[in-house]
């Protein structure tokens, strides 16, 4: 029987395990989760729009911060996986996870997690010694990894700092798209995208709650619905207002940014709105990139406002 969940209908029930056995080879690629490797696309190049310097020079080292934010987190995924292979066992959804199902060994998943440290400190190396970017400039990616090792060995389980350390890894992958690209990260836009993954994490917790209760996740204890709601609002109040504040100062719009930020306010207002509806009234959330982008009213309104933005951002440049 399904769980009953906080708004009183029934949540979608766990994915049955597949007839046939995944792969070695698929498993140690679910491992990774390439699936959330659009993270790093869409947020580590962010800083180039609008940004000072956008030549080759600029585009090779976002690329290269693309490179090793996706290494990072790869590594990341891994070594959380391996930490909570005990309490994945315990949830409905997760329990089907490689390490979690055994199918894939703790000794192979270090050996893999060794590979990809590896990787990723040659993928450094290799943009010191071109030139490409200074060992300075990494310090964003150093500190997501410190903060997510904190988060694996405790902090995970403290209310509050559990969905921060998540939400400030977007921020780090932001900073480190601007440093390795040579251009100053840009303070509203830091502080929204800060919001925005706030508002979606809390939204997860929120789901999570409804679902599996505080059982999978010690740091649910410190969260009720209610709570969580406020904190929603909050964040969803803030994330609107930087967003405002940023299009009104970016200067990819010149001196038509004012009139931007009136102009697709209203779409970034009712993204917002209609991700809370999918959350609070279609008990949607455990996956909130899977849960915007199947539906059409999301999608349909992200495809107006980024054809605003383009059209906005062609009479901004110069000579139009």
């Amino acid at each position: 029987m399904a769980t009953p969940t906080l708004t009183g209908r029934q949540a979608p029930p766990a994915r049955p395990p597949s007839s046939r056995p995944p792969s070695r080879l698929a498993d140690l690629t679910a491992l990774v989760r390439p699936g959330q490797w659009t993270k790093n696309l869409v947020v580590v190049p962010l800083g180039l729009l609008g940004a000072p310097r956008t030549d080759a020079g600029a585009l090779g080292g976002a690329l290269a911060a693309l490179a090793v934010f996706t290494l990072a987190s790869a590594l990341v995924y891994l070594v959380n996986d391996l930490g909570d292979r005990d309490r994945d066992r315990r949830h409905p959804e997760k329990r089907h996870r490689p390490i979690a199902a055994g199918r894939i060994g703790t000794a192979t998943a270090v050996s893999f997690a060794a590979v990809l440290a590896a990787l990723l400190l040659a993928t450094v190396g290799l943009t010191v010694a071109t030139g490409t970017a200074g060992l300075a400039d990494w310090w964003p990616v150093a500190a997501y990894l410190v903060l997510n090792a904190a988060y694996s060995r405790g902090l995970k389980h403290v209310p509050l700092l559990d969905v921060f350390i998540v939400a400030l890894g977007f921020v780090l992958r932001l900073a480190q798209g601007c440093l390795a690209s040579g251009n100053p990260v840009p303070s509203w836009l830091a502080l929204g995208l800060l919001s925005l993954c706030l508002l979606l994490i809390l939204g997860k917790r929120r789901h999570e709650m409804a679902v599996g209760g505080v059982l999978h996740r010690p740091a649910l204890r410190g969260y009720t619905v209610g709570f969580l709601d406020q904190l929603l609002a909050f964040t969803a109040v803030l994330a609107a207002v930087s967003y405002v504040l940023h299009v009104q100062a970016s200067p990819v719009f010149g001196t038509h940014g004012p009139l931007v930020a009136v102009l697709t306010a209203p779409l970034a207002l009712f993204g917002l709105a209609r991700y809370l509806q999918l959350l609070v009234v279609d008990a949607g959330g455990g996956n909130p990139t899977r849960a915007l982008f199947s539906d059409r009213m999301t999608v349909s309104n992200a495809l107006l406002w980024a054809g605003l933005l383009a059209g906005a951002w062609l009479l901004g440049r110069p000579g139009s």
